[in-house]
């Protein structure tokens, strides 16, 4: 079960059935209505699952064999390491607990990698609300893992899509968005799968003197960066936080605001140039389009949705929340990369990839602009760690 091929002579091999499936949806609601109680009915799943006492016969084996199948999927499909703070979390849990049919097909859905059919399926069945929110829920159980997937396919644009075509329009409710982030903290899975995706391809930052500088910035030429692997993630982050109940709970929230700001660091400082003098360079290195594309869809387009809802006073608080998040980010990243005095000698490489000092002079414009708070309000009052602010935006231009 292991191999692409074995992929799909297994949905080569249920295609009868699910075409059976998708019929029956067609004939109408009231269909629909019997198909999608069975689907989401927690007792008939329980049921169905329990071990025959008479283990010799034929179905038991097949029951047997499917059970088997079943818990080896479960192991090949494994989570990112679950946060302490969050590891009561339904959606980051290490070990998969089903308790639906829905739940169970969702997950076989990850692992087949988003089967046209299947996925037609599922959503032809969305006129019923109730199935929909549970779907949303089963959806939301699955998504670290999806994280994963993206990460490890053969063919991750393809995947993408599929991903995308599922969850736009599960996610655009804003409704629903909201009762996933409250109940099964949706914000926190999505910066977590993200912050994963990215932590596995990390490598030691060379700006200023390297031996001296211990951040770690993602490798701008890994399939991850090149093959855009992130923007399903990226693009369901934005849709959630174009409603504004969701985004004004993600700049409410320290921790979230702490781990995306720690997510952000992963790109300051990435992808640096260093100017040849002595040699020729006779081909260009092209992963300044894979670092500007994770800039912007990664980090600027998650940042003007936020700064959106930002319009007046009344969400000043939230402004100086994600500055301060913001200000100790930077305070740690000057740190990591031992940068102590704004007279550092080294004109000969830069990199053009400050996503905090974006963040920091977007917020800080829309709080002065739009808000009503004044620079020192929200600005450290030393001025050496300003000049040390400073620096490396006056070293792009």
């Amino acid at each position: 079960m292991g191999s692409p091929d074995a992929y799909k002579g297994a949905i080569q091999d249920a295609d009868a059935f699910i075409t059976m499936l998708l019929d029956f949806n067609n004939m109408g609601g009231l269909m629909r209505r019997v198909m999608t109680s069975a689907l989401t009915n927690p007792q008939k799943y329980r049921v169905l699952n329990e071990t025959p006492e008479n283990l010799e016969t034929e179905y038991a084996q097949y029951q047997f064999e499917s059970r088997r199948i079943y818990e080896e999927a479960l192991k090949s499909l494994p989570n990112p390491k679950p946060i302490e703070d969050y590891k009561d979390c339904p959606s980051l849990q290490e070990n998969l607990v089903h308790k639906t049919f829905l739940e169970e097909l969702v997950f076989w859905t990850v692992k087949f990698e988003f089967p046209q059919k299947v996925v037609c399926l599922l959503l032809n069945m969305l006129p019923d609300p109730d199935y929909k929110e549970a779907l949303t829920r089963a959806f939301v159980l699955h998504y670290s893992r999806i994280s994963m997937m993206l990460e490890r396919s053969a063919d991750p644009d393809t995947l993408s899509n599929r991903v995308v075509h599922v969850s736009v329009q599960l996610f655009s409710n804003e409704s629903l968005a909201l009762r996933m982030t409250e109940q099964l903290n949706l914000l926190h899975v999505m910066v977590v799968s993200l912050k994963y995706m990215m932590s596995k391809i990390l490598i030691k930052n060379t700006l200023h003197d390297q031996d001296e500088n211990f951040h770690y910035v993602v490798d701008c030429g890994k399939p991850v960066m090149k093959d855009h692997c992130y923007w399903p993630l990226v693009s369901d982050l934005n849709n959630v936080l174009s409603h504004r109940p969701v985004a004004l709970k993600f700049m409410s929230d320290d921790s979230l605001l702490e781990m995306w700001f720690t997510f952000l660091a992963m790109f300051q400082g990435m992808n640096v140039n260093q100017r040849e003098l002595n040699q020729h360079i006779e081909f260009e290195p092209n992963t300044y389009y894979a670092a500007f594309s994770a800039e912007l869809e990664a980090s600027a387009y998650p940042m003007w949705a936020l700064v959106s809802h930002l319009t007046d006073a009344t969400t000043g608080s939230l402004t100086r929340r994600v500055l301060a998040a913001c200000l100790d980010e930077l305070k740690d990243w000057l740190d990591a990369i031992n940068f102590t005095s704004p007279t550092v000698n080294d004109s000969l490489q830069v990199s053009f990839h400050l996503p905090l000092h974006r963040y920091l002079a977007v917020f800080l414009c829309q709080a002065v602009a739009k808000q009503g708070i004044s620079l020192n309000e929200v600005l450290p009052s030393t001025d050496s760690f300003l000049n040390l602010l400073m620096m490396h935006p006056l070293r792009v231009q």
